[in-house]
């Protein structure tokens, strides 16, 4: 499972990162594809973290940063769907992808709390 969520997360950012590409060159498209990119690559990196964190605490820190960066990933693909900067059937599925991601860390976060 942790493999598969390195992965799936990786997967994610890059994902994300290839569709930044296609953004307009305007100032608002520069804005999103930064904030994207840092987000969604930050949700694989510090779920690496979350992976060798080495005490319960530490481990219930790492993953709420992995799921505000999820999150925030969410907010920025519907932002530029809004903003029209893609039809949303082009981003409805990494948009999917961000809110499975934040669902899982969410749980992950409740079942460390709880033990």
């Amino acid at each position: 499972m942790v493999n598969d969520l390195k992965d799936r997360t990786k997967k994610f950012a890059h994902r994300c990162v290839k569709l930044t590409e296609f953004l307009p060159n305007t100032y608002l498209g520069s804005h999103i594809k930064g904030q994207l990119i840092r987000c969604s690559t930050s949700v694989a990196a510090n779920y690496r973290a979350t992976c060798v964190a080495q005490s319960k605490p530490s481990f219930i820190a790492k993953i709420s940063i992995v799921i505000e960066e999820a999150d925030e990933s969410a907010f920025w693909l519907e932002f530029l769907a809004d903003e029209k900067l893609f039809e949303f059937e082009k981003v409805e599925p990494l948009l999917k992808e961000a809110k499975e991601l934040t669902a899982i860390f969410m749980a992950s976060r409740k079942t460390a709390s709880n033990k």
